[in-house]
Protein backbone atom coordinates (compact mmCIF):
# COMPACT_ATOMS: atom_id res chain seq x y z
CA UNK A 1 0.00 0.00 0.00
CA UNK A 2 1.44 3.39 -1.13
CA UNK A 3 1.24 6.41 1.56
CA UNK A 4 -1.91 8.04 0.90
CA UNK A 5 -1.60 10.15 4.32
CA UNK A 6 1.67 11.21 6.08
CA UNK A 7 2.19 11.95 9.80
CA UNK A 8 2.66 15.73 9.19
CA UNK A 9 -1.08 15.72 7.46
CA UNK A 10 -2.44 13.49 10.24
CA UNK A 11 -0.95 16.00 12.68
CA UNK A 12 -2.39 18.69 10.65
CA UNK A 13 -5.94 17.67 10.87
CA UNK A 14 -5.64 16.62 14.26
CA UNK A 15 -5.08 20.15 14.96
CA UNK A 16 -7.84 21.29 12.85
CA UNK A 17 -9.80 18.69 14.88
CA UNK A 18 -8.73 20.07 17.97
CA UNK A 19 -7.41 16.81 19.33
CA UNK A 20 -4.35 15.68 21.09
CA UNK A 21 -2.87 12.44 19.25
CA UNK A 22 -1.12 9.67 21.46
CA UNK A 23 2.21 9.40 20.02
CA UNK A 24 2.02 5.50 20.42
CA UNK A 25 -1.35 5.57 18.57
CA UNK A 26 -0.49 7.38 15.95
CA UNK A 27 0.68 4.61 13.42
CA UNK A 28 -2.15 2.63 13.98
CA UNK A 29 -4.32 5.95 13.43
CA UNK A 30 -1.86 6.11 10.16
CA UNK A 31 -2.84 2.85 9.12
CA UNK A 32 -6.33 2.47 9.61
CA UNK A 33 -6.86 6.12 7.83
CA UNK A 34 -5.10 5.20 4.95
CA UNK A 35 -7.12 1.80 4.74
CA UNK A 36 -10.10 3.91 4.54
CA UNK A 37 -8.83 6.30 1.86
CA UNK A 38 -7.44 3.40 0.18
CA UNK A 39 -10.83 1.67 0.31
CA UNK A 40 -12.48 4.89 -2.03
CA UNK A 41 -10.14 4.10 -4.69
CA UNK A 42 -11.40 0.70 -5.17
CA UNK A 43 -14.80 2.52 -5.35
CA UNK A 44 -13.83 4.84 -7.88
CA UNK A 45 -13.33 2.03 -10.09
CA UNK A 46 -16.72 1.25 -9.80
CA UNK A 47 -19.03 1.44 -13.19
CA UNK A 48 -21.90 4.18 -11.76
CA UNK A 49 -22.71 5.34 -15.49
CA UNK A 50 -25.91 3.36 -15.63
CA UNK A 51 -26.61 5.14 -12.05
CA UNK A 52 -29.40 7.68 -12.09
CA UNK A 53 -27.86 10.30 -10.19
CA UNK A 54 -29.71 11.50 -7.07
CA UNK A 55 -29.67 14.49 -4.80
CA UNK A 56 -30.77 14.44 -1.12
CA UNK A 57 -30.64 10.77 -1.42
CA UNK A 58 -34.23 10.34 -2.27
CA UNK A 59 -36.60 10.30 -5.52
CA UNK A 60 -39.32 11.58 -3.38
CA UNK A 61 -41.10 14.80 -4.82
CA UNK A 62 -43.39 17.45 -3.47
CA UNK A 63 -46.81 16.78 -2.34
CA UNK A 64 -47.49 20.15 -1.10
CA UNK A 65 -49.57 22.82 -2.97
CA UNK A 66 -48.04 25.69 -4.75
CA UNK A 67 -47.43 28.85 -3.03
CA UNK A 68 -50.31 31.54 -3.80
CA UNK A 69 -51.99 33.97 -2.60
CA UNK A 70 -55.63 34.61 -2.27
CA UNK A 71 -57.55 37.53 -0.98
CA UNK A 72 -59.51 37.57 1.85
CA UNK A 73 -62.96 39.27 2.35
CA UNK A 74 -62.78 39.67 6.08
CA UNK A 75 -59.17 41.46 5.74
CA UNK A 76 -61.17 44.79 4.48
CA UNK A 77 -64.33 44.28 7.17
CA UNK A 78 -61.43 44.30 9.56
CA UNK A 79 -60.08 47.31 8.18
CA UNK A 80 -63.02 48.99 7.63
CA UNK A 81 -64.40 48.72 11.28
CA UNK A 82 -60.92 49.59 12.57
CA UNK A 83 -61.39 52.77 15.35
CA UNK A 84 -58.58 54.93 14.11
CA UNK A 85 -56.90 54.94 10.84
CA UNK A 86 -54.26 57.23 9.55
CA UNK A 87 -52.30 57.63 6.05
CA UNK A 88 -53.95 54.57 4.92
CA UNK A 89 -52.05 52.61 8.48
CA UNK A 90 -54.44 51.35 11.18
CA UNK A 91 -53.34 53.20 14.22
CA UNK A 92 -52.88 52.13 17.35
CA UNK A 93 -52.17 52.72 20.97
CA UNK A 94 -48.63 53.50 22.09
CA UNK A 95 -46.56 50.22 22.88
CA UNK A 96 -43.47 52.57 24.32
CA UNK A 97 -42.99 55.84 25.72
CA UNK A 98 -41.07 58.49 24.16
CA UNK A 99 -39.67 58.61 27.03
CA UNK A 100 -38.50 54.89 27.53
CA UNK A 101 -39.89 52.96 30.02
CA UNK A 102 -43.43 51.24 29.80
CA UNK A 103 -46.62 52.99 28.26
CA UNK A 104 -48.66 55.61 29.26
CA UNK A 105 -51.14 54.00 31.87
CA UNK A 106 -54.61 53.23 29.59
CA UNK A 107 -57.73 55.20 31.39
CA UNK A 108 -59.68 53.61 33.28
CA UNK A 109 -62.88 53.50 31.21
CA UNK A 110 -61.17 51.04 28.68
CA UNK A 111 -59.20 49.05 31.52
CA UNK A 112 -62.79 48.15 32.69
CA UNK A 113 -63.78 47.52 29.42
CA UNK A 114 -60.75 45.32 28.43
CA UNK A 115 -61.14 43.05 31.59
CA UNK A 116 -58.35 44.51 33.24
CA UNK A 117 -58.18 45.54 36.78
Amino acid sequence: MTEIISKKILEYLADLARIRLDPKKEKKLLSDLESILDYFKDLQQVDTSTVRPMTGGTFSQNVFRGDGGERLDKNEKIIEDFPEKKNGLLKIPPVFSAKGGSPPKADASREHASGGE
